[in-house]
C-alpha cells in the first residue's frame, strides 16, 4: 500500500469543495447502538421501518463492513443567504425546507465523494466505500467522533466554526488514518432550537420524537398527518428549519460553495402547487428531492398550508380536490375547506 498523509488528504477535500474533515474509527461510537435501540423502542422513529430493518448495521460502523480501518467524515456547507423562516409570514406561499431549494443533495455530495474517493484509491491503493444519507450509516454520531462538530440538543450536527447547515459525507477505507479528537457538546445552557419547535418534538434535550417533527411528517409520514398537528404545520410544505435556523452558533457558519444548492425559484404560491398532477408534480421538481415523496403527499402538504393559511380565497382551490383519488389529499383538502370557513 502507498504512502499517504492525512495533511494529503485533508488538503485534496478542501480542494473539493468540502469545508472540514476528519477521521475517527469505525468502532468509535458504541453508544450509538443503544441510543439507537431505545429510539426504536420507544417507536420515535414513526413509519420509517428501516431504521428497524438495519438496526444492526446502523448501529455500528464496524459491522457495516469489517475489513473498513477508517472512517473519514466530510462536512459541506448549505448555509443560506437570507433569512429561512422569513417566508412563514407569507401564508399565501409554501415554504421548502433551505436544503430542497437546490439540486438534490444526494448527487451533488457523492459525486464529490467519488472523485476524492477515486484520487484516494490512486494515491494508497486503499479500498473504499462511499456513503450519503441513504446507507444505514449513523453520520452525525461519527462527525462528532471525527471531530467535525457535535450532536446538538436539537440531535442535528453543528459546529463552532460551521454552524449546523451542513450536509454529510463518509468515505469508509481500508486504509490506517490517524484519528481526530471527538468534539464535545458547546450548547451550554441554551434551549433556543428545543423552544421554537413548533410540535414539541423533543421530548428533552438532545432527543426527537419524529412523530412530532414536521420534518418528518412532510417528507417521511405516509397518509393523514394527526389532526392536532396539522395547524402547527403552518405553511411548510416540505421539512422544517426552525430548530436550525435559531442556532447562535450559526454566526459562524460558512457560507455554501456550491451554486447547485441555490434556490431554483422563489418561494411558490399555494394555489399554484395544490392543482399539479403527477406529471406537473414530476416535471416542477425534477433533479430535487422533493421528487422522492411524490405528488400526492406534496399536495397532502399543500392542502394544510392552505388551511392554515387564513385566506378564505383559498378555500375554492380546497374544494376541488375533496374528491381526490388519494384518500390523505381528498381529507387534507376537507380540513382545509372546514377550517378556512371559519377564518
Amino acid at each position: 500500500m502507498k504512502r499517504l498523509t492525512k495533511e494529503q488528504l485533508v488538503a485534496r477535500a478542501l480542494e473539493e469543495g468540502f469545508v472540514k474533515v476528519g477521521v475517527c474509527r469505525p468502532d468509535a461510537v458504541p453508544e450509538a447502538a443503544v441510543r439507537l435501540r431505545e429510539f426504536l423502542a420507544e417507536g420515535r422513529h414513526g413509519q420509517m421501518g428501516w431504521m428497524a430493518e438495519r438496526e444492526e448495521w446502523r448501529g455500528s460502523a464496524a459491522g457495516l463492513w469489517p475489513e473498513a480501518r477508517s472512517v473519514i467524515m466530510l462536512a459541506e456547507a448549505y448555509t443560506p443567504e437570507g433569512d429561512p423562516m422569513a417566508g412563514l409570514r407569507e401564508r399565501d406561499r409554501g415554504v421548502i425546507s433551505v436544503y430542497a431549494q437546490g439540486k438534490d443533495y444526494h448527487d451533488l455530495v457523492k459525486r464529490r465523494l467519488k472523485r476524492l474517493g477515486r484520487w484516494l484509491v490512486e494515491a494508497s491503493g486503499a479500498e473504499i466505500k462511499v456513503f450519503v444519507d441513504t446507507a444505514p450509516v449513523m453520520e452525525k454520531p461519527l462527525a462528532q467522533a471525527a471531530g467535525l462538530g457535535w450532536q446538538g440538543k436539537h440531535t442535528n450536527l453543528l459546529g463552532r466554526d460551521l454552524g449546523n447547515w451542513v450536509f454529510l459525507g463518509a468515505i469508509f477505507t481500508t486504509l490506517e488514518l490517524e484519528p481526530d479528537v471527538p468534539e464535545v457538546s458547546h450548547c451550554g445552557s441554551c434551549t433556543a432550537c428545543l423552544d421554537i419547535c413548533p410540535t414539541n418534538a423533543f421530548p428533552a434535550p438532545y432527543q426527537l420524537d419524529a412523530r412530532r417533527c414536521i420534518s418528518y411528517l412532510t417528507i417521511e409520514h405516509k397518509g393523514p398527518v394527526d389532526t392536532e398537528l396539522r395547524a402547527c404545520i403552518g405553511n411548510r410544505i416540505y421539512g422544517c428549519d426552525d430548530c436550525l435556523a435559531v442556532c447562535p452558533w450559526n454566526k459562524f457558519a460558512v457560507a455554501a460553495r456550491e451554486i447547485g444548492y441555490q434556490p431554483k425559484h422563489g418561494l411558490p404560491e399555494l394555489a399554484e402547487l395544490a392543482v399539479l398532477d403527477d406529471a406537473g408534480f414530476r416535471e416542477r421538481f425534477a433533479g430535487s428531492p422533493i421528487k422522492r415523496i411524490g405528488r400526492d403527499r406534496f399536495v397532502r402538504n399543500v392542502l394544510y398550508a392552505v388551511g392554515n393559511s387564513g385566506l378564505p380565497a383559498l378555500g375554492a382551490v380546497a374544494a376541488r380536490l375533496t374528491g381526490d383519488a388519494d384518500p390523505a389529499v381528498a381529507d387534507a383538502a376537507r380540513w382545509a375547506v372546514e377550517r378556512l370557513k371559519g377564518a
